[in-house]
């Protein structure tokens, strides 16, 4: 019997051994998107100072000023993380999803459409900034980022947001907040 139990356990370790090594790295995993440029050039924007202190005090007003709420800031590396929420609701979903259940109700069909519609998302704003490469100057990088939860609390979606007039809209108040408390205005 205990022949039968060494023998049993030299075939799991060995084809363990063997599906461990066969593991591998997809092809271009690290491959930055076709759009990694432009998106990169949508979340960044440069400033005429080296005064970091000053640029993240403004990116917390600024992000404050926009409804956010700072959930992290650490000055000595240049990061504020900020969140807010707000609601997801969208009149076609609930519209589509309702349908879905009388349609649904009249086959004799269970179902719960209505518990996966969107309902509330957190957006989370995350800031890096830093001394620019050419000196003299302060990069400021700004993601966006969303978290949608559906009706009955689960997590629908977790995206990045894309869309420009978001960023130039941080951007455009940066910008206004950088001159009036570099003139002291």
């Amino acid at each position: 019997m205990k022949r039968k139990s060494y023998i049993c356990i030299i075939v799991l370790l060995t084809t363990l051994c063997l599906f461990s090594g066969c593991a591998t790295v997809p092809k271009g995993f690290l491959k930055l998107s076709e759009d990694n440029l432009e998106k990169r050039q949508l979340q960044m924007k440069q400033y005429d100072t080296q005064d970091e202190t000053q640029i993240i005090q403004a990116t917390a007003g600024v992000l404050q000023d926009l409804g956010f709420i700072l959930a992290d800031s650490e000055t000595e590396l240049g990061l504020v993380v900020a969140k807010k929420s707000a609601d997801a609701t969208s009149a076609g979903q609930v519209v589509l999803a309702g349908l879905a259940d009388v349609l649904n109700a009249l086959s004799g069909t269970p179902s719960n459409a209505s518990a996966t519609v969107d309902k509330v998302q957190d957006v989370k704003a995350s800031v890096i900034i830093r001394a620019s490469l050419e000196g003299g100057k302060t990069v400021v990088r700004i993601t966006f980022q969303r978290i949608v939860w559906n009706a009955s609390g689960q997590v629908n979606r977790v995206e990045t947001m894309s869309e420009p007039e978001l960023y130039q809209k941080f951007f455009d108040s940066l910008s206004k907040a950088v001159f009036l408390e570099a003139n002291q205005i």
